[in-house]
């Protein structure tokens, strides 16, 4: 274990990040990491012989928005606005209310409008204390529709390169449902719907919660302890038939497993004491780093993450310190592909 936020940097050669997703999303890499032992290298598809009958994956449904609008001011100058989460929770949402980013910052203040399109246009409302801006998107079409015609995918800063139409496609889960994420959640990129009728021949569950990810996914710690760290602010959703699958999964002596760190943020945020969960609607800002008393999950499975992230360390909560480290280290050697639309990591729970 460590205390340092130093202790979670590793050295990543430029050409390890994945610019590109894998010919076919279940063809990617896949190192599992288990309690103890060699580690194992295969492939997604060999998940379906990894896991269990009467296991559960609990994937995330959210749906990436194409949150990145270009536009111009009314001067005729460009401008961008990248939607970052509506204002609002749940039900109580307005769909035309966003809290957002803006480019020029320093020239679009209140009052202002950005037009994106004969369909789509930005009225700024005000200038958050972050300097996030709080915005009304005017339509005659429905708001998210407005947002699918118009905008383009939020792809992370670390992949460089132009959008590319396959990135409406593969910058998003097979099963995504419900928008309002501006990252994907990216372990469950990896799976097909063929492998999610394998999974389910087996007699592998699955359950769906969402969580919807925001920028601060990738914001690195920057403090000398995890503890002196803000953590972003993320909204999810527990439905009653993902509390249902958890309950009897653990009843009948299943292992839960979630389907990217945003399901364990999810899973955990809503945990009570004794592990049941609350349904509904709310926020987290949790943080997870070692040591933690995971109340839910008992296995993950992961993409690999950027050094001294909060979601590095979520894994090495999971997985310990030192192991997970040593993981990392072996998919350098191994020439593994990293981050968003790189290979990933099976983290064994410590009962097998």
């Amino acid at each position: 274990m460590s205390d340092k936020v130093s202790d979670y940097h590793y050295e990543l050669p430029s050409e390890l990040i994945a610019q590109r997703p894998a010919k076919r999303r279940d063809e990617a890499r896949l190192l599992v990491v288990p309690e103890i032992g060699p580690f194992g290298h295969h492939t997604i598809r060999d998940l379906v012989s990894l896991l269990r009958p009467g296991d559960l994956l609990v994937v995330n449904e959210s749906r990436v928005l194409p949150a990145r609008l270009n536009g111009q001011k009314t001067t005729g100058a460009r401008a961008e606005v990248l939607l970052l989460k509506p204002s609002g929770l749940g039900e109580d949402e307005d769909p035309a209310l966003w809290e957002a980013l803006v480019r020029p910052g320093r020239k679009l203040r209140a009052g202002h409008m950005v037009e994106i399109g004969d369909e789509l246009s930005v009225e700024i409302l005000e200038v958050l204390p972050s300097g996030n801006r709080l915005v009304r998107l005017r339509s005659d079409l429905d708001i998210e529709t407005a947002i699918e015609r118009n905008g383009s995918m939020p792809l992370p800063p670390y992949i460089d390169r132009e959008i590319e139409p396959f990135d409406r496609d593969r910058y998003q889960t097979v099963y995504a449902r419900t928008g309002g994420s501006v990252a994907a959640p990216t372990a469950g990129l990896h799976f097909t719907n063929d492998l999610l009728k394998e999974f389910e021949t087996k007699g592998i569950k699955r359950t769906a919660i969402t969580l919807h990810v925001g920028l601060g996914t990738f914001r690195p710690v920057n403090t000398e302890h995890p503890s002196g760290h803000s953590m972003h602010v993320e909204r999810y959703f527990i439905p009653d038939s993902a509390i249902e699958a958890v309950e009897r999964t653990k009843m009948d002596g299943g292992r839960v497993w979630a389907v990217g760190t945003t399901a364990v943020r999810a899973l955990e945020s809503a945990a009570r004491d004794d592990g049941s969960l609350r349904p509904g609607w709310s926020q987290t800002d949790l943080f997870i780093w070692p040591p933690y008393n995971f109340r839910v999950v008992d296995g993950l499975l992961t993409n690999f993450h950027l050094p001294r992230s909060t979601l590095i360390m979520l894994v090495a909560a999971l997985g310990g310190y030192d192991r997970t480290m040593a993981a990392y280290a072996e998919a350098v050697r191994e020439r593994y592909l990293f981050y968003s639309y790189g290979d990933a990591m099976l983290v064994m729970p410590s009962c097998g």
